[in-house]
């Protein structure tokens, strides 16, 4: 098999700041794996270890703020980056760095506030809640929280799509430019609510009968940055997302005695299985 011919270019540059999640369904390894299959270059700050498989996570190790910051100020001062993505941080000491390294750089950020994995297991210390909220929202382009997050954020709960509009507001109240209200929890079909205060877009998508969906969240905000590293605009970002992940659901697989990830290389035709 011959060579393919060299990159003309280089490919837009994707951060996410994050942490690891051994089993490899979410949390950075999730991230790149969308990254790749969108054709991004993709970057990694890990702020946490997780040991995790399908059954839950196991235990968790977050980074010092030091290792954090000398890897975001390596690989920007260096590649450089076209957008950033946020997943687990853990702490408030961790939030409120990457807030003040995001603040710093100039590029879109999409703002996953992880609170809770897939088998409810604590991703966030609560006293990182209120950092969150004053510190990480206020400096985000797109903010993706799911009705668990939505609760924990704003005390809101969630049951109806006229409820997803008024946790938009809630959220948008703290700061970021975009929320993206993800009602995977509710019943009927996957809808999610975009807005910015004033335009508004309703995303929805054939719920499937699967329950391998570990890493959905993850992936879809890596999708997210993706796009918008490409030059999209965020409703533009957000609907192409939306297309991959329904994909990426639809091919989710069994792994481990437990819920499997979702197949983020569906798009390839093999699969991940």
């Amino acid at each position: 098999m011959s060579a393919p011919p060299p990159r003309a270019s280089t490919p837009p540059r994707v951060l996410t700041v994050a942490g690891s999640d051994s089993g490899g369904g979410a949390g950075i390894q999730a991230d790149l794996k969308t990254m790749l299959a969108l054709g991004v270059h993709g970057m990694s700050v890990l702020t946490a270890v997780t040991a995790q498989n399908s059954l839950g996570v196991q235990g968790a190790w977050e980074l010092p703020v030091e290792a954090v910051r000398a890897q975001y100020r390596s690989v920007v001062d260096d590649i450089g980056v076209d957008a950033v993505k946020t997943g687990m941080l853990a702490s408030a000491e961790l939030v409120e760095t990457v807030a003040e390294l995001i603040g710093g750089t100039a590029v879109p950020s999409v703002v996953d506030p992880v609170g809770v994995s897939k088998h409810g297991d604590s991703l966030l210390a609560a006293s990182a809640l209120d950092s969150v909220r004053t510190k990480l929202l206020p400096v985000a382009t797109v903010a993706t929280p799911n009705l668990d997050e939505v609760a924990q954020l704003t005390g809101l709960r969630v049951e109806s799509e006229d409820g997803m509009r008024r946790a938009a507001a809630a959220v948008l109240a703290y700061g970021p430019t975009w929320v993206l209200i993800k009602g995977g929890h509710l019943s009927g079909d996957a809808v999610d609510f975009l807005t910015d205060g004033s335009r508004e877009h309703w995303l929805r998508a054939p719920r499937f009968d699967n329950r391998h969906t570990h890493g959905t969240g993850c992936t879809l905000a890596s999708a997210i940055a993706s796009g918008l590293a490409k030059g999209q605009t965020v409703p533009e970002a957000v609907a192409a997302a939306k297309e991959y992940v329904t994909g990426a659901i639809a091919g989710g697989f069994a792994l481990g005695g437990g819920i499997g990830p979702v197949d983020h290389g569906w798009r390839f035709g093999a699969g991940s299985t």
